[in-house]
């Protein structure tokens, strides 16, 4: 079982704005990603983590920020 470091995993992208300001952890599961943040994020934010993740679906849940896993392509 995956667990999240509590920590950003790259402080670097932190520093160039990859992440919102707000960032308290990221934690990876396969190809989802869950931002939690020290306070509420808002709309700013969430565009933040869209473009990030472009195509993907990324939702926004108060200090929860979710990029949802990529569906499995059908054959």
């Amino acid at each position: 079982m995956r667990r999240p470091t509590g920590d950003i995993r790259n402080n670097e992208e932190r520093a160039k704005g990859m992440w919102p300001a707000r960032t308290r952890a990221v934690a990876y599961d396969g190809s989802a990603c869950v931002i939690a943040g020290a306070a509420d994020f808002d709309l700013n934010d969430l565009n933040l983590v869209r473009h990030r993740f472009p195509g993907r679906r990324v939702t926004l849940d108060g200090d929860v920020i979710t990029v949802w896993p990529t569906p499995p392509q059908g054959g």
